[in-house]
């Protein structure tokens, strides 16, 4: 990164060697002490490469002795970029505007983020910090946050502790909200079967349990009941000489509770994965290229590299940077770096077992993205079920089992 740095400071230049031995033109160079980076072999007899603004002239002795010839392709680095400023006045006079109203505006908050709040809303701690004199527009050396922090703690009492933080143009208040111990849920409720299983165990807190280690369960089933049955008087034994047996009385009538419990049970996941035996597309090779340009309505001032890409396939990554709106007004600048990366295509075999293994990996991380967070693996299993050997493309099945809490609350009316 430093030598990177540097050479950007010097300058440097893109050239393309060529001759009978340009090897030899590279290794001759090497051992005079001239650094050549980015070398890459573009024909039989030539190469691409860089090497630093200073050491043109040393090329110049090398090429003769070796036979070999240079053309300079580009040029980068500062001394190339004041050359240009230089030709182009009005240009630089606006990137110094552009700068210094960037200055300007990020002397000023513009952006508010608030952080911690749970039952209060963002809009009642933007209105409390508004009253304390924070708001988007406000100059940075204006701001107190002591101040602030204490203001807000006067007017929203369900805050505990609060803290203003300013980073750049962005300033953040964090909030802790007083602890209330919340009621207990009395509304009749069911635990139901959130998924398909075989139940493992049970732990009943309150309700009545329809379900036992070893059974199997459906989805939508219910686990613990949230009615509990009433309680019956048993009937006495009674001879055969006797009167009919009564109905039993009723000690104590149904009723309904919130039930809780957990049901914790054996779940099975399975997912599919692919790969192919011959693979063939583009990959990064590493290399890139940038472009700067500042743009103004449809207007477009390129401020950095205005040649043509020396890429055949690349991918393009664009960020673009505006400046923040200032209260009514929106000025339509805006700063884009297109970043060109390099790709180069390439075409791999495998054996059918290192296909095989890519296959797996790629079914169990499909399966692995199901599991819940509680849920604990007992056993993973993968099998090829391709439907032809011959074909480019293996399939594999995995199949995870875990244990797991399947229950779930699930409200009803009486």
């Amino acid at each position: 990164m430093f030598f990177k740095l540097v050479s950007y400071f010097i300058g440097y230049v893109t050239i393309i060697v060529t001759g009978k031995a340009p090897e030899k033109f590279i290794n001759m160079a090497a051992s005079r002490g001239i650094y050549l980076w980015d070398i890459s072999r573009t024909g039989d007899n030539a190469f691409f490469l860089k090497v630093r603004l200073q050491a043109i002239k040393p090329l110049r002795h090398i090429a003769r002795r070796t036979g070999c010839r240079y053309s300079i392709k580009s040029r980068r680095g500062l001394p190339f970029s004041i050359v240009k400023v230089r030709r182009r006045k009005a240009l630089a006079l606006g990137f110094i505007f552009f700068l210094g109203t960037l200055y300007f505006l990020s002397s000023f908050v513009w952006f508010i983020e608030v952080k911690g709040n749970e039952r209060l809303t963002t809009a009642e701690v933007l209105y409390a910090a508004a009253d304390s004199g924070l708001s988007r527009g406000v100059p940075k050396w204006k701001i107190k946050p002591e101040q602030m922090e204490a203001r807000i703690l006067e007017r929203l009492p369900l805050v505990t502790w609060t803290g203003v933080y300013i980073n750049g143009t962005r300033v953040t208040i964090e909030v802790a909200e007083r602890v209330v111990p919340e009621e207990e849920d009395r509304r009749p409720s069911h635990i139901v079967a959130s998924k398909a299983g075989l139940i493992k165990e049970v732990l009943v807190l309150n309700g009545n349990p329809l379900i036992k280690e070893g059974d199997t369960v459906a989805p939508g089933q219910v686990l613990i009941s949230g009615e509990i049955p009433p309680l019956l008087e048993e009937p006495a034994n009674q001879g055969e000489d006797k009167k009919p047996m009564e109905p039993p009385k009723v000690l104590r009538p149904a009723y309904y509770v919130h039930a809780r419990g957990i049901v914790r049970a054996r779940v099975w996941y399975e997912a599919y994965g692919e790969a192919r035996i011959i693979e063939s597309g583009y990959r990064l090779t590493g290399r890139s290229e940038k472009r700067v340009s500042l743009k103004y309505n449809s207007k477009e001032i390129i401020l950095l590299n205005n040649e043509d890409i020396p890429f055949e396939h690349y991918e393009i990554e664009t960020s673009v940077k505006k400046l923040p709106q200032w209260r009514n007004l929106d000025l339509p600048v805006e700063l884009v770096t297109v970043k060109y990366l390099e790709l180069v295509g390439y075409c791999d075999e495998r054996s059918r077992e290192d296909t095989c293994k890519a296959a797996g990996e790629a079914a169990l991380d499909t399966v692995m993205k199901q599991l819940p967070r509680d849920a604990i693996v007992q056993g993973k299993w993968l099998k090829d079920v391709s439907a032809n050997y011959d074909e480019n493309v293996v399939r594999v099945k995995a199949v995870l089992e875990t244990i797991e809490d399947i229950g779930k609350e699930k409200l009803f009316k009486p």
